[in-house]
């Protein structure tokens, strides 16, 4: 499938990430503004990256798994990795 012109194509990469940080964000009960002040975004920013339309920093990554108290795995894979 392609791209439409003018707009990006998503990473898949950036939609499994994003589903994870959604997941992780509401079972530990973070509300999304809290969340985007960890990790110094907009909450409109937060938004787009749980909905897989924009990309995390390697920084922003760290960030968000420390202000959730998760290990890195917790967002890039569904398997432990110890």
């Amino acid at each position: 499938m392609g791209q439409v012109l003018g707009f990006p194509s998503v990473d898949p990469d950036d939609v499994r990430i994003g589903a994870r940080l959604r997941r992780w964000r509401t079972q530990r009960h973070v509300e999304l503004d809290a969340l985007a002040e960890a990790i110094h975004l907009t909450p409109e920013d937060v938004r787009l990256i749980e909905a897989g339309r924009r990309h995390l920093t390697t920084a922003q990554l760290g960030a968000a798994t420390h202000a959730l108290h998760l290990p890195l795995w917790a967002l890039v894979s569904d398997t432990p990795a110890y």
